[in-house]
């Protein structure tokens, strides 16, 4: 009786083991990047990055839809790598980063769409003005970071917004209104205090 008693145990202890709980990293700065792609005149495809990301992603393997994602953007990590065009893009021509400093985006809904991939809906707030998107998003890596010794996530995404949309519409349509969004995300279980 004893046996089955410590046998029933470890069954529930490696059942127990074996789901998951919901994991949260905080997103990494230093290798995360935010960049915009967009046709300038049909001539060239420029772009801007934007950088110093904060915010944190929750991802639960067992039940993908409690997973979430949470991320403000600073405009002052914006960089185009042309002095000039960033404090236009930065002016109350474009973002008018002075009234609406910060870009966010908060996640509504969260589904698997495959091997290692997700569908991610969320609120984008650019320009004091909210809009649904869908961020195609496919899971790089999960697992402990050789550098930070802890548990960290990889993820990237793509989605296509318009710019117009969000107030931020000046030349279209001969600088395309449609920007390509692409996100490259590394993030870590906070240490622990």
């Amino acid at each position: 009786m004893f046996k089955q008693i410590v046998l029933a145990a470890a069954l529930s202890a490696a059942s127990a083991a074996a789901f998951a709980a919901p994991v949260t990293y905080d997103i990494d700065p230093n290798h995360t990047d935010v960049i915009a792609s967009w046709s300038h005149f049909g001539f060239s495809h420029p772009v801007a990055h934007f950088g110093d990301v904060d915010g944190a992603i929750v991802y639960d393997a067992d039940n993908v839809g409690q997973s979430s994602v949470q991320v403000t953007i600073p405009l002052s990590g914006l960089e185009s790598h042309v002095p000039d065009f960033n404090d236009h893009l930065l002016s109350a021509d474009f973002f008018d980063a002075a009234q609406f400093p910060e870009i966010t985006f908060k996640s509504t809904k969260v589904e698997a769409a495959g091997d290692s991939k997700l569908r991610i809906w969320g609120d984008l707030t650019v320009h004091g003005v909210t809009r649904q998107v869908l961020l195609d998003t496919t899971i790089n890596k999960l697992g402990v970071h050789p550098l930070g010794k802890r548990e960290a996530a990889g993820f990237d995404a793509t989605t296509v917004i318009k710019r117009s949309e969000f107030g931020v519409g000046k030349y279209a349509p001969n600088v395309s209104d449609e920007v390509e969004i692409r996100i490259t995300v590394e993030a870590m279980v906070p240490k622990a205090e």
